[in-house]
This record gives structure tokens, sequence and C-alpha cells, in this order.
């Protein structure tokens, strides 16, 4: 989200640590995971300057600067009136009011970040795609930068929040190349990878399904109707993409991926029919994540699953079908509850999770039904600060109260992007 463009701007070479400073750039123009944040380290500074930047806008008031000045003398205290209970519960009032807004504030413009930087992401990935056929070798160093500025954000100190955002990429083929491309980010994060690996494994989950650009556009999605002849026209796009990774230069560890993200662990997949030994540790990532996202988002959203029913699928029917040790750890990254699940907590309300924080899965952050409280200035609840509320069951949208449904407003597609947790924000959200 934007700032006020009114903040004045100020010389690289006289910021200060304390200073809430904007970078009015594009997010993958720079190595922060903000476009806004607070001043905390002389080696942002040092970042900074390498930029080549001149000057940037600052928000005084959100600054923490020491006031270097002569102090003001006392004021004579004067007389006070005994307050009177109800000017009491009055201000209590107000400043009840006022650190709602200033939630709710923080709570958009947190939102804002993610979707600002959701659609850079996938701005980028359609001009990947469109450079592919003529200028093969330009579209995979597109492909390399952005997944070099995913990673730049993803790879903070501490924890990442898996967010659900209110709308997709434009179209089906950007929104599931990025949703795979960031939960498998996050996953091989998860695992511990270097750095190496994950852009092997970012850039080969981001073009995974690279071989549909040479497929009629009606046999890039799979369907339940499809013929025989379709079924393996549609299976071509794995061996169509291994040549199109060719054509553009790509490295074993992306091009493996591109070859094997519809292999089986158990030797049931396409075109190889290989099983888990012989899949490379990216492209067993990236065959989980594809499956899971499948599920999410199939061509016809009325077959949508939930994704806490799509992870339930996955485990209770899919332990052959995907490498044990990474379902696991998918399912313990996503939260029983993952992003996207509508639920029922303990004390009987409806809710709507939003965003799960990894290391603690059960608790994730929810938006509540609550007929007392407009659905603009519904806030979001993190279940970890609520020992005593929890949830009690995952539902489909369709078995929600008519009331319930229409203000969650559950997505029939879901999307996801990642943010740092409250503790990395180095100041308050903001783009």
């Amino acid at each position: 989200m934007k700032e006020n463009s009114s903040d004045p701007l100020i010389d690289v070479a006289q910021l200060k640590l304390g200073m809430f400073i904007h970078l009015d750039l594009g997010w993958m123009a720079h190595p922060f995971p903000l476009s806004s944040f607070k001043l905390s380290s002389e080696d942002q500074l040092a970042v900074l300057r390498r930029l080549g930047l001149k000057q940037v806008r600052w928000s005084p008031a959100k600054s923490d600067l020491q006031i270097e000045a002569t102090p003001l003398p006392e004021p004579v205290a004067a007389p006070v009136a005994p307050a009177v209970s109800v000017d009491a519960a009055q201000s209590e009032a107000d400043l009840a009011k006022e650190r709602h807004r200033q939630a709710l504030q923080a709570q958009r413009d947190a939102l804002a970040v993610c979707e600002q930087q959701y659609g850079e992401a996938a701005a980028a990935f359609k001009a990947v795609m469109d450079r592919v056929p003529q200028a093969p070798l330009e579209a995979r160093d597109q492909a390399i930068a952005l997944t070099s500025a995913m990673l730049d954000k993803m790879l903070v100190a501490g924890d990442v929040n898996i967010r659900l955002l209110n709308e997709a990429a434009g179209d089906r083929g950007a929104a599931h190349a990025l949703n795979v491309s960031i939960i498998s980010l996050l996953l091989g994060r998860a695992f511990g990878m270097e750095r190496d690996e994950m852009m092997d494994l970012g850039v080969g989950s981001m073009l995974h399904d690279i071989g549909k650009l040479e497929l009629a556009p009606r046999l890039r999605h799979r369907d339940d109707g499809f013929t025989l002849a379709e079924t393996q026209a549609y299976q071509q796009h794995v061996i169509l993409g291994v040549g199109l990774a060719k054509q553009m230069g790509l490295a074993s560890g992306p091009m493996l991926v591109i070859a094997q993200h519809h292999e089986n662990a158990d030797g049931s997949g396409f075109p190889q029919r290989i099983n888990v030994d012989r899949m490379s540790s990216a492209s067993r990532i990236v065959a989980l994540v594809n499956r899971f996202d499948g599920l999410c988002n199939p061509l016809l959203a009325s077959k949508s699953m939930t994704p806490h029913e799509a992870l339930s699928l996955m485990f209770a029917q899919g332990r052959n079908r995907f490498d044990a040790t990474m379902l696991n750890a998918f399912i313990r990254m996503m939260g029983v509850y993952p992003p996207g699940s509508t639920v029922q907590l303990t004390d009987d309300r409806f809710a709507l999770v939003v965003a799960v924080n990894s290391s603690r899965p059960l608790k994730p952050k929810v938006m509540v039904h609550d007929a007392k409280v407009p659905r603009d200035e519904a806030l979001i609840i993190n279940l970890e600060d609520h020992p005593d509320l929890g949830i009690r069951r995952s539902l489909k949208p369709i078995a929600l109260p008519r009331a319930s449904l229409d203000y969650l407003s559950p997505r029939t597609r879901v999307a996801y992007f990642f943010e740092p947790t409250p503790s990395n924000l180095q100041g308050e959200c903001a783009a």
C-alpha cells in the first residue's frame, strides 16, 4: 500500500537508524522483505547505498529518533477536577475504538503488501512465458531473476506465515504456477535446503507446466471427460516441456523437475513411471504440491476441495503416491487447517483460516463471523493469543449457515503467498 506521497524526501547519505523509510521501487528491485520499514541496522544502510538511490521518502511520525533540542520548561500543573466515571468510560471506549482502528489498518496494510508482491510476481511470470517462444534464453534469465527475488524475501531469519490472498493471478495457469512455486519454496525452506538447491526448485516449479504452451488450449487442463487420445495428448506436455527447457538452456536441476513433476513415489505416474528412488528431491516436492493445488483449484470450481479436505485425502489415499517424509513435512507446514479452510471454532462460531505459521500449525489466524461487527471491520484473530479458543472441525463452505457464508466469502479458488512474522517486519507493514 502506498504511503502518503507528501512524506518528505531525504538524501540516502543522511539516513539514520530509527528512520521509517519508503522505497518507491518494485518489490523485485530491492532485497528487503518490505518496501517500507524502520531502519534498524548498519547493514540495511549499506544495502540502500548499493542500490544507487539518491533520495528516499521517510515518515517522521513513524520514526524513532532522539529529539536534539533544548527541553521546554516543565509546565505548572493546574488543579485537576476529579474525573467522573462517565468521562472515564467514554475515554476507555474511545481508546478501544482507536486500538481497533489501528489494528484494522495494520491488518489491511499487511494484506496489501502480500497482494502487491503477488501481483508483481504474477506479472513477471507472465513476461517469462511470453518470452519463451521467441527468446528462450531471455525467458530463462527472467525466470532465474524472479526466483532469486522471491528467495530474497523468503529466506529471512525466523518464521514465515503462509497467507491466503483475496484474489489469484488473472488466469488459472499463472495462478497455478505461482501457487506451486511459492509453496514448493516454502517446503524447501522448511527442509533447510541450500540456496542453490532452492534456486533449482524455484525455477523448476515455476516452469513445471511450460510444455502446455505447445498444447491446444482445451488440452492444457486435465478433464475427467477426456478420451484416451486426449489424455495421451495432455500427458505430452511433460516431454514438450523438457524440449523447451533444453531450448532455454536450463540447468539439470530445473529440467528434472519439469520431467518428473507427474511421477509418483510408487511408480504409477507418467511419463517414465519411475519410483521415488529415481526422482530428484525437488521433483518429489513439486509432484506433491502440484497435486495439492490441483485438488484445491481444479478446472471446474464446483469440484474443488477445501485445503483441509485436500490434505486429508492426500494423507489417506496418497501415502504410497508421495515421498512419506515430504508429505508429513508438508502437512506440518501447511497446518491441519491450511489457509482457505472454513472451520467452526470451539465456541461454535464459524471462521475462515487466513494465515498459518508452520511452527504453530494448530493455532492459525482466522477471520471470525461476528454479526455485531461489519465485515469490512472484521479483525483477524490469532488463535495463538487465545489459549481457550481453538478449532473444532473443518467443513465445506456449502455447509456454513447462509449468514456466515456471506460474511466470510470463502474463495472458490485459493491463492497463497508468504509474509514474515511480525517480529521480522522491522516496523509497520506498508508498501
